[in-house]
């Protein structure tokens, strides 16, 4: 079959190879795409992935893309296409299309929906407040003790969050959302949030309209400095792999947030067919016991996790695709590769804030691990020469089996694979964080 992803970053780069790998693909198109999604092959038949220019922010050239090419199945990225409707104007043509329409992604791009969705129906989350002027933050900010959360309710790229130390800095944060000095476009509702304390996870859930099946859980490294310091990004690095969840945590999650969300989604009419990424904080208890706590949705693949998560897929992706448009997510065996995988980001000198791009990438082709894969987020194809084109310019993927050593942990292992071939590769101004994977070697994972 011929598939067309939409989306030109990591996660769309990890998307298309893994479609290379399956038997039933023959021919794989990406809109925008970027230089290292355009040198990834189709192993049954050998060609490259083809790129085609597009803006994912315009709805209509998007459309003509696909209109144009007639794919048997397109696969959604990126959530600027799903919070303008793609996938409702896709299904209204008649195209398979693996996505949330537009009603249901506001999971994702109304954090002020996702809240008061999760008060609706007691899904466990912190203490809120959605505000629509500076004045409302100014009545709401003594609700709150400090730290507090200010969140755009609108998308941000993964940066529209602020842990604020006082309610003046809150008020100020607050002031720059609406104004929009610090996003670039003025919010209209911003969600003020109590604090948790914890450690964050991952959970996927694979969501068909009525049946939600787990896929993986995966640990992110939001801020842009060792030791989790510094402002959020859009994600510094991130691990999966087995001890990270356990099963009966797994069972207790997609019970009370995944399964509860596509219910739910369905009685309000919304129905959730796609990836469901639910943003958890593991919060500590007095007793001992952990409760999960959910800060945000995502209505599609996390990035980077999505690159560590594909990395151990053994299961066709396209089954994957196709349970979730067929509605037969509950009859999937999921199979994932034991042990673990690791993902390290490779930024431009500067991000999350102003970046300069241009620079060639130096060391891409010294890559010979087949247990690792250098996946492009922000790259391009200039006079011949890949060059860095984003903040986010490359993900270092590598995975590795369980048991690898007596002494040394599948996670160590992978850790060492992608350190070392992230050491063979430079650009100028390149940074990474070191300490991907730190709390789990921590607990001895």
């Amino acid at each position: 079959m011929k598939v067309l992803v939409i989306g030109g970053g990591g996660r769309e780069h990890a998307i298309a190879w893994a479609l290379c790998k399956s038997a039933r693909v023959a021919e794989v198109v990406c809109a925008p795409g970027n230089a290292g999604i355009g040198q990834t092959r189709v192993l049954n038949g050998g060609q490259p992935v083809r790129c085609i220019p597009v803006d994912t922010g315009d709805l209509a050239a998007m459309l003509r893309v696909v209109q144009a090419e007639r794919p048997e199945l397109t696969v959604v990225g990126p959530e600027l296409p799903l919070s303008l409707g793609l996938v409702d104007k896709l299904m209204g043509l008649g195209f398979r299309v693996f996505g949330p329409k537009q009603n249901a992604a506001q999971l994702e791009t109304s954090k002020s929906f996702a809240k008061e969705f999760m008060q609706r129906h007691d899904i466990p989350t912190a203490a809120h407040a959605v505000c629509t002027s500076l004045a409302e933050v100014r009545q709401e900010l003594p609700r709150f003790s400090v730290p507090i959360v200010v969140k755009a309710d609108g998308l941000a790229a993964g940066k529209g969050v602020v842990i604020c130390q006082t309610h003046l800095q809150a008020e100020q944060t607050a002031a720059q959302m609406f104004s929009g000095t610090l996003l670039g476009s003025a919010e209209k509702e911003l969600v003020l949030e109590e604090f948790l304390q914890g450690e964050e996870l991952s959970f996927f859930a694979l969501c068909d309209g009525k049946h939600a099946v787990a896929l993986a859980a995966a640990q992110d490294h939001k801020r842009v400095g060792e030791g989790d310091t510094g402002p959020n990004t859009g994600g510094m690095g991130a691990y999966t792999g087995d001890g990270l969840l356990s099963a009966s945590m797994e069972q207790w999650l997609l019970k009370n947030v995944a399964q509860k969300v596509v219910d739910e989604m369905a009685l309000e009419g919304a129905p959730f067919h796609g990836i469901l990424f639910c943003g958890m904080m593991m919060v500590p208890q007095h007793d001992g016991t952990t409760l999960p706590m959910v800060l945000e949705f995502n209505a599609r693949f996390g990035d980077p996790e999505t690159q560590a998560i594909l990395m151990r897929l053994q299961t066709d992706i396209v089954d994957l695709f196709d349970a979730v448009i067929d509605g037969s997510a509950n009859k999937l065996a999921i199979q994932m590769r034991p042990g673990a995988s690791v993902c390290v980001i490779a930024a431009s000198q500067g991000y999350p804030s102003k970046y300069p791009s241009g620079f060639p990438i130096s060391g891409l082709d010294s890559v010979h691990d087949p247990d690792v894969v250098v996946f492009h987020s922000g790259t391009a194809v200039r006079n011949g020469a890949i060059v860095t084109a984003g903040g986010r310019v490359l993900g270092v993927t590598a995975v590795s089996g369980p048991s690898f050593s007596a002494s040394t942990s599948a996670l160590q292992d992978a850790l060492r694979k992608a350190y070392g071939v992230l050491g063979g590769i430079s650009f100028k101004g390149m940074h990474f964080r070191r300490d991907i994977g730190w709390r789990a070697l921590r607990d001895g994972l």
